[in-house]
């Protein structure tokens, strides 16, 4: 299957600083894809380079086949930034209507465009009324003009609530399972770890670390956290017997290596009923990219 995306050894500098350097990825079709890094890590750099906006100095750039910023490119690929402006005297639907007859599409798609993410409620409001949460999903609307094969996403859950932020990610599953390819580029990493199959962690131009989220915990070898329930009058009996336990009332918690936790799982159930509950709880995203990020000499 032919990548949507693809980057190879892609170098790009202002000046004296290396925004971007020898970075490489693919983005495979239906792929729901992390851009992590601090400010100024070289995401919005790269972002702005697969739109085609800005030149880049060596390696070689690929959106759905074509050159980035081409006209091949331009109409497969969408971008939705993080603060996305629309004229305030425009209703919604007048301002996506007005999108599809640049695009040479039908205006008469905007209702349902609009209905898609959301706002078909508001479609006939005047833009300067709408949330910030409503914006984007109105530059939401927009990017889903002409059904692209790439979207360019930045912070795009940027102003939703929480309820319009797990709509908006069912909303990329959907789309993800017709077939088109999703890059998006966030802070909100609690988000990220359960709606993405691919994680890329830039920094300081570099990329640092990519792979699913499982992976990611192999390559960081992070503790395991390990927290037990015990029933009354034994906790302090566990923990004795579970070196670096930690008791707290009735809990008894322990870190350990990846290759220790089975071996600390069984003993724990060796108690048999003297243990209530077991949770076993793995390093967070929020953890591996502090991980790779300290790593960097950030």
């Amino acid at each position: 299957m032919t990548p949507t995306l693809t980057i190879s050894r892609l170098t790009k500098s202002f000046s004296d600083v290396k925004a971007l350097d020898a970075v490489s990825l693919t983005v495979e079709p239906g792929a729901r894809v992390a851009l992590l890094g601090h400010n100024g890590a070289g995401k919005s750099t790269m972002m702005k380079i697969i739109l085609g906006l800005i030149p880049f100095e060596s390696g070689t750039v690929e959106v759905c086949g074509a050159p980035p910023g081409s006209a091949a490119a331009r109409t497969q690929v969408a971008y939705l930034p993080e603060n996305a402006a629309f004229h305030p005297a425009l209703t919604g639907q007048e301002q996506i209507a007005h999108y599809l007859s640049l695009r040479g599409e039908s205006p008469k798609q905007a209702l349902a465009l609009l209905d898609r993410v959301g706002l078909h409620e508001a479609a006939k409001r005047r833009i300067g009324t709408y949330s910030k949460g409503m914006r984007q999903r109105v530059g939401l609307a927009q990017a889903l003009i002409g059904k692209p094969r790439l979207l360019v996403l930045d912070e795009p859950t940027s102003g939703l609530d929480p309820v319009s932020r797990r709509d908006f990610y069912a909303l990329l599953d959907g789309l993800a399972a017709e077939g088109a390819s999703i890059l998006l580029s966030s802070h909100a990493l609690t988000e990220v770890e359960a709606r993405t199959d691919r994680i890329l962690i830039l920094s300081q131009g570099r990329m640092v670390a990519a792979g699913a989220l499982a992976d990611l915990r192999r390559m960081a070898a992070l503790p395991v956290s390990l927290h037990v329930t015990a029933r009354n009058g034994y906790a302090s009996e566990i923990a004795a017997a579970l070196p670096g336990a930690i008791r707290a009332e009735r809990d008894v918690r322990l870190d350990c290596a990846q290759d220790e936790k089975l071996g600390f799982l069984a003993r724990i159930t060796g108690f048999g009923d003297k243990v209530a509950d077991i949770e076993v709880v793995p390093p967070s995203l929020e953890d591996i990219y502090s991980h790779f990020s300290r790593r960097d000499g950030q």
